[in-house]
């Protein structure tokens, strides 16, 4: 039974309760009312939490979920320890005594953790019957049994692995006929970096685990190594049987001879293949889910299904034809795919043990994440920082979600968060430096997709953010994920058995790296990424990770301090298994209390974009769907095509010819206002526990002192490459000409008086001025880059999708809507939808006016225009296509207030017309906006005179 001890406000920071080497005694819960932590008495029960309905952000307390078995499990395995372990064997009790011998491990001491989740599963194996009486663990489904250990990242499961194969391979050997045991172990990895890592569990492996941690007692390491034990990719499980087999379309595999049984088990458990039962250790277990063939699962891609059903049939098979005493399943995260954002029923309901992160966190055993809370600049509407989940701020989202060139930039939002937490990353990496840590902190950044990625790491090459330490593209590791992938394909294909010796000391020349097969390279890489940090290895000096998803597990990288996510995070699954490549801690020395307890100090990862504070599966269905609104069905009609129809060219970009010598009326530039309440210059993280931040402790980030260093010169020089590579692929001329042109201009309008800083207490200060130019390096850029492209463009040339050139209104496909919408008489489309009473009425001004012949409402037609708006790239719908009696084509807007992101498309917009109608191939076409719902017949009859 737990008890409150006292309530108190954190000042320091540190979460730290309990000691590594005990049993935890006390926690932390969240206090809503009063927004403080308040520290319990006892243990923490084994869960997890889920949002309560309508859960938003910090303050929902959301719903604790137990872990049933797990907490019924725990107490008993408890009085078992503390009555002596009654009912193990000999070499058990060697084993657990050993273990526990602190005077023995000589700074090797095991942490609680291991010892209880080894313990636990030898209690459910060899304790007396009466012990474990009413104790039912169930299964997946299938014919083997399954235990799974459920221990945060970074808390050392692959030392219990260890232990279990001691533990198992010894009883075994020593009791050659008791069925409990087996000296055969099957070891499933996810992928090839973690088989790679897990080879510290082969017997005789160089650095094994067993010599390293002393896991056997002296005098029992002959027997160890009479254990056999494999180490193996889940793809050497693959589908083979002539019935699995038919169910793949793949015509190459259906040519396939199918491997019988007795070739199976050779390809897969090698010199396993030959003996009796086998235990199976699945590392990263919530991969090896058996599918529901009746749930539909909902957000799982095709490959996940596919690893899943490959990795559980291939042991199904084992079992069939080998046999299976146990699976024993380790994972952080085991959470099977429900098709829903939560779920009670996607946990393993065969979990036995528990320590999550929040016990990791309390214990020491990992960095504290510690997430951005609060900034200086606008909030979001959820009052939290626009950092915090910056993917999900909507110019952000819309620009990454595209298939952009590297060269393109980066949302500002995103650059600006970049240098903040950048800053942050120097402070460290001059702290450590300056204890003469060998190797730099590391800085990793998971995107949405591989043109993000590509996007970021050009941002960092051309040091488009103010902290050029971070910006050495020798220390940045790009992953490109097709290449790291081509080892697993190779090897999934048969084409390789294993990577090159990790001991053969010769690392390769970077300059040597191009002339590597593609398998060399990929392999070079791989070994780069399992080894980033580490002192000798490739990956020594990286401090830079650019990755899509390659980061969400089998990375053990323990120099990790920053973490930028740039994606979705949909799910506290997510959120840990990304988090969790920052939680391991760099030092494990501990220091002694008074009272003789030794601690770790704490460590921290500072994160900025991946929202941890979602509580666990956040946005579940609560009970049942309202009814949904009646549905209108939205078609094109096939007779009305000849009259009514309307097709346009189909742009993906406009390449512009610019005159040789540019120039440009700086006074006669449009004004660009910043405002510093739009540009975070500070921002402030807090420790996170149980989903909640410790704002009495808070980490502030400052990028003033780093943006004082930069002079003038800088800015105007970042400025003008800036634009010089916008322009730079379509400029015909000499391009040190244009880049001397380009620094004229740009020094010119820098100095004006066309860049505007609110307020002006800001840009009187020359200090404050240079921060606000170089966080706006984008919107600088892109506005300068404009006004140069629209007063020197000498020619604009569409270029065109090349599959499908001209689309028109006949390719709409039909579509339901629940907005208010009109049927039609002069439209392609049956009928028209509107967004408001405005919308409306222009419609029916459409219908009437006889200028006009054809005219649609641009509504899932696919007519889009391109726009940059504050450095990021959107889709621009204009509202209406009308063709007028005079042949002119008019894509008419409705707006009632012209702002600045109103420009910015109509800029576009102007772009574009100008340039269809410099191809002539497309008739003749015309834009306007409607700002009052009575200029539409003046709009019209403007277009339709014979000269327009």
């Amino acid at each position: 039974m737990t008890a409150p001890i006292h309530k108190l406000k954190l000042g320091t920071g540190d979460l730290i309760l309990n000691s590594p080497f005990d049993e935890p005694d006390a926690y932390w819960t969240h206090d809503r009312s009063a927004m403080v932590f308040t520290r319990m008495s006892g243990r923490r029960p084994a869960g997890y939490v889920v949002a309560a309905p309508q859960a938003r952000g910090f303050d929902d307390p959301g719903v604790f979920m137990p872990l049933t078995l797990a907490n019924a499990i725990r107490p008993r395995v408890k009085a078992w320890r503390e009555a002596g372990y009654p009912g193990v064997t000999t070499i058990t009790r060697r084993l657990l005594d050993h273990w526990k011998d602190a005077d023995q491990r000589e700074g090797r001491r095991f942490f609680f953790c291991q010892i209880e989740a080894i313990e636990t599963l030898i209690w459910l194996a060899e304790a007396p019957a009466e012990d474990t009486a009413g104790i039912d663990v169930p299964g997946d489904g299938g014919d083997f049994s399954r235990w799974c250990t459920k221990l945060a990242t970074g808390t050392g499961k692959t030392v219990v692995m260890a232990m279990l194969i001691a533990w198992q391979v010894l009883n075994r050997v020593t009791y050659r006929h008791d069925e409990r045991y087996a000296k055969d172990v099957f070891i499933v990895a996810p992928g090839l970096t973690v088989r790679d890592r897990l080879k510290v569990l082969v017997p005789d492996a160089p650095g094994n685990y067993y010599t390293f941690f002393e896991i056997v007692p002296p005098g029992l390491e002959e027997k160890l190594r009479q254990g056999r034990v494999r180490v193996a990719n889940w793809h050497t499980l693959g589908i083979e049987t002539e019935a699995q087999l038919a169910k793949v379309r793949s015509v190459d595999q259906r040519r396939r001879m199918a491997r019988s049984d007795e070739r199976y088990l050779r390809d897969v458990l090698g010199d396993l293949a030959d003996a009796g039962k086998l235990i199976v250790i699945n590392d990263e277990a919530h991969h090896a889910w058996r599918e529901n063939p009746e749930a539909k699962v909902k957000g799982v891609s095709k490959s996940d299904v596919e690893e899943a059903t490959k990795w559980v049939r291939g042991l199904d098979r084992i079992h069939a034809t080998r046999g299976i005493l146990r699976c024993f399943d380790f994972s952080a995260t085991p959470f099977a795919p429900s098709g829903r954002k939560s779920s009670e029923e996607a946990v393993f309901p065969w979990i036995v043990s528990d320590f999550g992160l929040n016990d990791a966190i309390e214990s020491g055993l990992v960095k504290t994440p510690r997430v951005v809370v609060r900034d200086d600049g606008t909030l979001t509407r959820e009052l939290k920082s626009r950092f915090y989940h910056v993917y999900r701020e909507p110019d952000v989202q819309a620009d990454l979600n595209r298939k952009a060139e590297p060269h393109e930039p980066l949302p500002d939002l995103v650059t600006t968060a970049y240098t903040l937490l950048g800053a942050d990353w120097l402070a460290t990496a001059r702290a450590w430096k300056n204890a003469d840590h060998p190797v730099p902190p590391v800085l990793i950044t998971v995107a949405n997709r591989i043109e993000t990625a590509a996007r970021v790491k050009f941002m960092f090459d051309g040091e488009r953010i103010p902290i050029s330490e971070l910006c050495d593209p020798e220390r940045t590791l790009h992953i490109d994920s097709k290449v790291l992938g081509q080892a697993e394909a190779q090897e999934q294909a048969g084409e390789v058995d294993a990577p090159p010796g990790e001991d053969d000391g010769d690392d390769e020349d970077p300059a040597s790296v191009a002339s590597l097969t593609k398998h060399e390279q990929a392999e070079l890489l791989r070994r780069t990424v399992g080894s980033v940090g580490q002192i000798g290895q490739p990956g020594e000096q990286v401090q830079n990770v650019i990755s899509v998803g390659m980061l969400s597990e089998g990375w053990d990288a323990k120099t990790v301090t920053h973490i930028m996510g740039l994606r979705a995070f949909t799910s506290q699954l997510l959120c840990e298994q990304v988090v969790g490549r920052g939680l391991r801690r760099t030092e494990y020395e501990p220091y002694t209390t008074e009272d003789g307890r030794q601690f770790f100090r704490p460590e921290h990862v500072n994160i900025f974009g991946v929202p941890f504070t979602f509580l666990p599966h956040e946005n579940e269905e609560v009970g049942g769907p309202e009814p949904p609104p009646p549905k209108r069905l939205v078609m094109v009609l096939p007779e009305r095509e000849r009259d009514f129809g309307i097709s346009w060219p189909n742009i993906v970009r406009i390449d512009t010819v610019y005159r040789p010598v540019l120039d440009l009326d700086i006074a006669a530039v449009s004004p660009l206002v910043l405002n510093a309440s739009d540009t975070p210059t500070m921002a402030e993280l807090a420790a996170i526990l149980e989903g909640k931040p410790n704002l009495e402790a808070l980490r502030e980030i400052d990028v003033e002192s780093i943006v004082q260093n930069h002079r003038f010169q800088t800015i105007l020089f970042k400025v003008a490459r800036g634009v010089f590579e916008q322009m730079d692929p379509s400029w015909t001329g000499q391009r040190d000409v244009l880049v001397s042109q380009l620094i004229r201009l740009t020094e010119a309008f820098l100095a004006s008086d066309r860049i505007q800083i609110r307020p002006q207490a800001y840009a009187d200060i020359p200090a404050k001025r240079r921060l606000m130019l170089m966080l706006n390096m984008n919107r600088i850029i892109g506005h300068f880059w404009s006004e140069i492209r629209q007063t020197n463009a000498a020619e604009r040339t569409p270029v065109f999708d090349p599959e499908q050139p001209v689309r028109g209104t006949r390719a709409m496909s039909p579509w339901y809507t629940a907005r208010p919408c009109q049927p039609t008489v002069r439209s392609h489309v049956n009928l028209a939808t509107f967004d408001s009473t405005w919308e409306a009425s222009e419609a029916f001004s459409l219908e009437r006016s006889d200028l006009v012949q054809a005219w649609v409402k641009n509504d899932h037609l696919g007519f889009e225009i391109w726009y940059v708006f504050r450095g990021a790239r959107h889709r621009y719908r204009p509202d209406f296509l009308v063709r007028l009696i005079n042949g002119v084509t008019l894509v008419l807007e409705t707006k009632g207030r012209i702002d600045d992101e109103a420009n910015a498309k109509h800029e576009y917009l102007a772009e574009w017309i100008d340039a269809v109608n410099a191809h002539g191939g497309f008739g003749r076409w015309a834009w306007d906006v409607s700002t009052s719902l009575d200029d539409v017949v003046d709009i019209l009859a403007r277009h339709a005179e014979p000269s327009a």
